[in-house]
């Protein structure tokens, strides 16, 4: 990417006019449009406060360092159908299981449950999008519908069941990962 590209990127992400960023940096419109298009160059101290007024610095702007991902879209997603059980995961973020906490998408078809899952260390976390599930803790039972959320320690046996006759779907984090 070019000097040009990377400037017009900074102020574009920022969701800056070239009219705006010309003003705070006491420069001309058209000067500034020549710098995104590379047909004309800085000077390093132009640069500096122009990254400044950017909010970066020559050391960010230079860096080969990749910016994290912050947002994910659907083509991001990895899905695993279990057919025969009547669960679809849907991982939300790639690789989530070397992060903190694990995001994921389940669908459980009517009359369907996941998998016992046994004690283990961490905490779990789901948001009911649509229908409702039966969450088995241990001997216990607890009914969660559309917009309930759960909170688990899974110091004890657990898995959910959808014992409608439509499918549910569960926003479910869990933290270390663990699907």
């Amino acid at each position: 990417m070019t000097i040009g590209e990377k400037l017009r990127d900074l102020r574009t992400r920022r969701e800056l006019t070239l009219e705006e960023v010309a003003n705070r940096c006491d420069l001309s419109k058209g000067y500034l449009s020549q710098l995104e298009r590379d047909l004309a160059s800085p000077s390093i101290a132009t640069l500096t406060d122009l990254l400044e007024c950017l909010g970066s610095s020559l050391s960010k702007f230079f860096s080969d360092e990749e910016p994290v991902k912050v947002v994910y879209t659907p083509q991001d997603v990895f899905e695993r159908r279990d057919e025969a059980q009547g669960v679809t995961i849907s991982w939300l973020v790639p690789n989530a299981q070397q992060n903190e906490m694990e995001p994921i998408l389940l669908t459980l078809e009517p009359g369907c449950a996941t998998v016992v899952d046994y004690p283990h260390e961490g905490e779990e976390f789901g948001y009911v999008l649509s229908g409702q599930i039966v969450i088995h803790v241990g001997d216990y039972q607890y009914t969660a519908k559309k917009g309930d959320s759960f909170y688990l320690y899974p110091h004890l046996q657990h898995y959910l069941q959808n014992t409608r006759k439509t499918a549910a779907r569960v926003l479910w984090v869990s933290a270390p990962p663990s699907f």
